[in-house]
């Protein structure tokens, strides 16, 4: 991991800014993207530096095509290259968001970011997506709960845009893989869903203990790192879903 420049979008908190941290600590050069809150991002790169790592904050909404350019400039004008992307910022559940948020910033942004940033990638790099269970296996299982169901099928086809680049990736010689995860205890979403829809919250918690933000990060952060074949997704708790559904 040495060296080597990874951005993690979305990563001013929660999942995000843990992933982060852990790329800092492995040696990584950190890049901290943030749609508003750059102040909470400079906590996360202070973080990293003081525990003698290597980040930055860069500030950019995936979802606003300028935006993406000139985080795509930015990022080839400090480090010339990019060789991890986590696309890790996610929505859908904010109180002011518009039917069609969630689908373009789930699927259309998370394709356009990969695609605009994919010239920076060297050959050996690799791009992460993260999603839940109730997306990944929305096809397989519906006890979505009624609010999440259009952030869990929008998340889905953004995992199936990507999946549909994937020869792609390949021809450049750059992996893709999925981390898919329960519910992860602690995280904004649980939290909201716990205020709207607290029975679907409880229900994965009697299936079995939730994951936490430090195993789920870890798991994102190996999956930059294991030889994996392109396309597997890599599953982080919720054994029941893993073991009901068809499935990547």
């Amino acid at each position: 991991m040495a060296q080597r420049v990874v951005l993690v979008t979305g990563a001013s908190r929660g999942i995000g800014a843990e992933v982060a941290a852990q790329f800092g600590a492995a040696g990584a050069q950190v890049i901290v993207n943030f749609r508003e809150k750059r102040k909470r991002a400079q906590t996360v790169v202070d973080g990293i530096v003081g525990a003698g790592g290597m980040a930055c904050a860069i500030g950019a909404d995936v979802s606003d095509a300028d935006a993406v350019a000139a985080l795509a400039g930015e990022i080839e004008r400090r480090f010339g290259r990019l060789d991890v992307l986590v696309l890790n910022a996610s929505g859908g559940l904010e109180r002011d968001a518009d039917p069609g948020y969630a689908l373009r910033l789930n699927r259309d942004a998370q394709v356009h970011l990969a695609t605009t940033l994919l010239p920076l990638m060297p050959s050996g790099g690799r791009i992460v997506f993260v999603t839940s269970h109730q997306a990944h296996f929305i096809h397989d299982k519906h006890d979505v709960p009624d609010g999440y169901a259009p952030i869990a099928a929008s998340k889905r086809a953004g995992e199936d845009a990507l999946r549909a680049l994937i020869p792609e990736f390949q021809d450049r010689g750059i992996g893709f893989n999925v981390v898919s995860g329960d519910m992860i205890d602690g995280t904004i979403i649980v939290r909201l869903l716990e205020r709207r829809d607290p029975d679907s919250v409880e229900s994965r918690r009697q299936a079995g203990p939730l994951p936490t933000v430090e195993d789920f990060a870890r798991a994102i952060v190996r999956a930059t790192t294991d030889d994996t074949p392109t396309g597997h997704t890599r599953y982080v708790g919720g054994q029941d879903y893993a073991t009901a559904g068809t499935h990547h």
